[in-house]
């Protein structure tokens, strides 16, 4: 590290402590504002943050690929060198009951060291440092020797269709690298996810009269149940791991123990199918025997196997039950993937993040899934890292600490300056 690069750092963790609350009150504004998703309609907290961007000088393109869901891109920095990609989203999940939660969901409070209200967490936190963090860099008039850009997006939390991949398909965006300010543990960014496969089976049975069951139709429940117990199978399908995964597994072992508390049954999540029955609906009335039966199931796929090969499997042993049935794929839908651990962002972002807090920090594995693969679809290296309470995500009385809150933004400002000076690409 340079002088330069020693002297900008030690300016910005002064200038990021000095106008805490300024970070505070953006955090507790974005919160302030519902953006629940659905309807995912994002067109007052697109307009507050443009309008709070505006007022440094950033030129805020907005893109809408479907009505009142807006993609907002800002950039900072030159077109030469090296090019970093920050993102976040805006959207929340729906608060629910709001009877049940011990204040307004979308109070914004601070009480506490607490910033209290629906996606303080996920993700209003982080995206508050990535905003505030990238501002206050140009408000510093620091010459970059590469380039900032905001990727702001407004549909993560149903599958982000309107959001990421847009961006990406569409050349809108680019980088050598990409942080996103998804909520993560204080030392331990994300650099890796399971695959997801979600898809409804419909079974198909006979209708007849419910007193000659199981003499005369074919009850369509009955088999669905049967097409279940297939499918939980899935559990325990032995999965080969890749050698190249292994150490990261390994590491993500040792977080899920050491860090998250969790039991060996819980690691086998990381090589392991996981099987999830979301939903299951079928037949009209107790006395008439069911016509269909269809269920919706979640899975999520570890390293070592695809989902074409899950689909594969499924339709032998579905073909084997002698059963009518149709099976469709929706929502998420894509193969484990990660960013290694030595690529010039994760190195960037870890060894900021020891540098803030004085302890050990080291990427692990996701055993959920994100906007991040659609960056790496692209080429594009990316890690997540962000302020997060993790134990009240998409629960009622969701809260960030105020202190994880500025510790992300000064690892997000501290991150981009290691990275775009850096040589290496």
């Amino acid at each position: 590290m340079t002088d330069v690069e020693v002297f900008l750092k030690r300016r910005i963790i002064r200038e990021i402590d000095s106008r805490k609350q300024e970070l505070i009150e953006l955090c507790s504004s974005l919160i302030r504002i519902p953006s629940e998703n659905p309807p995912g309609d994002s067109t007052e907290i697109s307009r507050f943050i443009a309008g709070y961007l505006k007022q440094f000088g950033f030129q805020v393109d907005f893109y809408e690929p479907k009505e009142r869901m807006y993609n907002l891109v800002a950039g900072y920095g030159r077109d030469e060198g090296k090019h970093l990609i920050l993102c976040g989203h805006t959207d929340v999940v729906p608060a629910g009951d709001p009877f049940k939660w011990n204040f307004p969901p979308f109070s914004g409070e601070v009480k506490d060291g607490w910033i209290l209200g629906r996606g303080a967490s996920d993700m209003k936190g982080g995206l508050s440092g990535i905003i505030f963090a990238v501002s206050l860099l140009k408000r510093l008039n620091l010459e970059l020797p590469g380039k900032i850009t905001l990727a702001i997006v407004p549909d993560e939390e149903t599958g982000g269709k309107y959001g990421v991949p847009f961006l990406l398909e569409n050349g809108i965006i680019h980088g050598d690298g990409c942080l996103i300010a998804e909520p993560s543990s204080p030392l331990n960014p994300t650099i890796g996810q399971k695959g997801a496969f979600w898809f409804k089976l419909t079974v198909f049975g006979e209708p007849g009269h419910g007193s000659l069951s199981p003499v005369a139709g074919r009850n369509a429940i009955a088999d669905a149940i049967k097409a279940i117990a297939k499918i939980q199978e899935l559990w325990e399908l032995p999965i080969p791991v890749p050698d190249e995964v292994k150490p990261i597994i390994a590491r993500t072992k040792r977080y899920m123990k050491e860090v998250e508390k969790l039991d060996e049954n819980y690691q086998k999540v990381l090589e392991r199918i996981t099987v999830n029955v979301g939903t299951i609906s079928g037949g009209t009335k107790s006395n008439v025997i069911p016509e269909s039966c269809t269920v919706e199931v979640d899975c999520r796929l570890p390293f070592g196997i695809t989902h074409e090969k899950v689909a594969e499997h499924l339709h032998r042993e579905l073909d084997g039950l002698g059963i009518r049935y149709q099976m469709e794929t929706f929502g998420f839908r894509g193969n484990a993937n990660f960013t290694p651990p030595d690529d010039p962002v994760c190195r960037a972002v870890i060894r900021n993040i020891s540098s803030v807090t004085g302890k050990e920090a080291y990427g692990v594995l996701q055993w959920a899934s994100s906007d991040a693969r659609h960056f790496r679809a692209h080429r594009i290296p990316v890690l997540q890292y962000g302020p997060a309470h993790l134990p009240s995500i998409h629960g009622y009385n969701e809260k960030v600490a105020v202190e994880d809150v500025l510790r992300c933004a000064k690892v997000y400002a501290l991150a981009a300056i290691d990275f775009l000076f850096s040589s290496s690409r």
